[in-house]
Parts: structure tokens; sequence; C-alpha cells
């Protein structure tokens, strides 16, 4: 078995815009693979340990389980491990640190849904929560729109807005502006990017805020319930990880991103309709974007042989 550490997958230097290839090529499969919802549990407070796993169909002849976990207080905050076995043999491929997998297959996706369901004409991004999910999901949008301006609003938060604003100095498709407060961010956006990880309520309660063809994207679903109320449209990239959320039953319309992709369900209809986009994170991608590292890496990774008893009866 390979150990595939976030220093080896970060040093293959995948592009963003690879990144969101990906995601289009995971969501085609998305029918043809084995995909049970995720394993949520809460050890104490908001901390979670969420299991994910998934086997993808031939050629690719790969299983994968992902363990993500956010455990307040950790630096950083959420950590990810992954097995990766060959579906075939039963044997172990790899254990990789899943990291850098996690938090750019997470920015891909959010692109992805952008690129889908936002309105047409000229866009003003707002960003919430200026970790390293919200810079992934900025380095895809630009890596796969090289030639698009993007207007971004940041949301304040301690000496982060202006981190986050010098991380992308050198791009020349993109300016920012910062504001302190939620509730601008949200009325002066057209798309409103939220990853953060924790949310003591809403975000923005009054709905008045959100204009005429907004999209919401709450990466890590916190914070924005009540738009569940009152928007137009819901997505969501798996049914199964959102059955359970408290207005399900109330949302107008739903469907899941991939039946739009593939032109079975329909999309935005109207640059007037405010669509949120819940982006849970499959390991359906995760598997992915780890079977095709696995294969530029298993020439080069360290390797650790796993002593098993190879005789039938052994007790």
């Amino acid at each position: 078995m390979k150990i595939l550490s976030s220093a080896a997958i970060s040093g293959l230097n995948i592009s963003p815009s690879t990144c969101v290839e990906l995601i289009k090529e995971s969501f085609a499969l998305k029918s043809q693979a084995q995909l049970p919802p995720k394993i949520s549990l809460h050890p104490q407070g908001n901390d979670f340990f969420n299991t994910m796993p998934c086997l993808l169909p031939d050629p690719y002849n790969c299983y994968g389980v992902k363990i993500v976990r956010r455990i307040k207080g950790a630096e950083p905050a959420l950590i990810s491990d992954m097995l990766l076995c060959d579906s075939r043999t039963g044997e172990s491929l790899a254990l990789l640190d899943a990291d850098w997998i996690t938090t750019m297959r997470t920015g891909a996706v959010a692109t992805l849904a952008i690129q889908t369901f936002r309105r047409r004409g000229e866009i003003t991004y707002g960003f919430i929560g200026l970790g390293n999910t919200g810079r992934a999901t900025l380095l895809c949008l630009l890596d796969a729109e090289p030639d698009v301006r993007h207007n971004v609003i940041l949301l304040r938060y301690k000496d982060q807005a202006d981190l986050f604003a010098d991380r992308f100095k050198d791009y020349a498709n993109v300016s920012f502006s910062i504001c302190d407060d939620v509730k601008d961010l949200v009325s002066g956006s057209d798309v409103i990017v939220s990853c953060i990880t924790e949310a003591q309520g809403l975000l923005c309660e009054d709905n008045e805020c959100y204009k005429e063809g907004c999209l919401v994207i709450p990466v890590h679903t916190r914070g924005f319930q009540n738009c569940d109320l009152f928007f137009d449209k819901v997505y969501a990239d798996d049914t199964a990880h959102v059955s359970g959320f408290k207005y399900f039953s109330r949302f107008k319309q739903f469907a899941e991103i991939q039946e739009v992709i593939e032109g079975v369900k329909p999309g935005r209809e109207s640059d007037k309709e405010r669509i949120l986009s819940y982006n849970i994170g499959l390991g359906l991608h995760d598997v992915v974007f780890a079977s095709k590292i696995y294969s530029m890496l298993k020439g080069n990774a360290e390797k650790i042989e796993i002593k098993r008893f190879t005789e039938k009866f052994w007790i």
C-alpha cells in the first residue's frame, strides 16, 4: 500500500480548471456509482466525523472511503484522510492525506454550481468565510474563466479579507472590495458563496436583502435556512444528503445538479429566479480525484507493507 501526502499531491500542480473538469467527469458517473449517504457523527458541540464511501463503476475499478472531521480549535479546522482500494481484488492501494483533495474538489463543485445556475450578465460575487475552501472556490472560478472580469465583495473577519485579497494580487481578472455588514454583502451580490463551517442562526434574516436573480451557495450548508422557504429553486449534488433538512418538503422546486447538467431537469429559466445550491460534497468526487492522483504518483510514492495472515484458518 502506498502513502500519498498532501505535499506530494499538491506537487503535481493539478490546475484549478482541471479540478472543475474532474468534477464534471464525476457527476457523469453518479448514476453508475454506488454512493450511500455520508455518515455524520458528533462527539461534542458542532464537531463532527463524516465517513464517506463510494464505489466507482468500471473501468475505474476503485473503492474509496474518506473520513473528514472538524474539531473546534484544531489547525486547520477540517482534516481528512482516505483509503483507496482496488474493487476487483480488494487490495488496499493507498492511504491518502485528503486535505488537498477535499479542499480543491469542494471549490471546484462550487464553481460548477456557479457556472450552472448564475444569471446572465455582469455578476458581483460575495464571499463569506475566507479560509482554504473560499480560496479554492475563487481559484477554480478564475482559472476556469481567465477572460472574464470577476468583481468580488469580501465580508471582513479579523484580517482574513486583506489576506484573501493579497492571495489573488497577481490575478488580473479579479477586483475586490471589503464590507463589514453581511446584509450589505447579500444585498450587493448576485452570487453569494458562504464557506463558513459554523454559524449560530441565520446569517441574513432579512429576506428582502436577497435580490432577484441571486444565487446562494452555502458550501457547508450553514446559515441560509430562511432561503429554503422562499427561493424559487433549490439544487443539491445528492438528494439523500439533503432529504433530512428541516424544510426539504417545503422546497418550491428541487433537482440534483447532474440532472440539470444532463438536461433531464430544468436549471435557471429566468434571470429573476432566486436559486439555492447545496453542494454537500460527495465521496464520488473524492474517489475520482484519488484514483487519478494514485495513477500519477504510485510509481514514486512511499510503500508500506501490512503483514496479513495468509492461511484460511488462523485462529
